[in-house]
């Protein structure tokens, strides 16, 4: 299983971006939980963040896409605001284990 990395190594409400392979993935913790995603709009198929690790809106309290300001809840990946409402963020499957966030998809 791939690794991203340790939990410890994104702090509450960060963000954090990686590649694996071919794949553009952001992972999220917010109240101590990590939550993991496609880096992909679902309405341009665009990467979501303006600069590196910055995925979270100004109060860091939902995921933002760069481009046309979107807005998505953290914990499920909904979009609540802008173009794309109703829509999704692609959801990553993983495990944490000693720490270590691990890709299962």
């Amino acid at each position: 299983m791939p690794i991203l990395c340790h939990s410890n190594e994104i702090a509450e409400r960060k963000s954090k971006g990686f590649q694996l392979g071919e794949k553009f993935l952001f992972a999220v913790k917010k109240n101590s939980r990590i939550y993991v995603y496609e880096n992909l709009c679902p309405h341009l198929g665009i990467q979501l963040e303006w600069q590196p690790d910055e995925f979270l809106d100004i109060d860091a309290s939902m995921i933002q896409c760069s481009s046309h300001g979107a807005l998505f809840n953290i914990e499920n990946g909904e979009c609540l605001f802008g173009p794309c409402v109703g829509q999704s963020l692609i959801a990553v499957d993983f495990t944490i284990n000693d720490g270590q966030i691990d890709i299962t998809d």
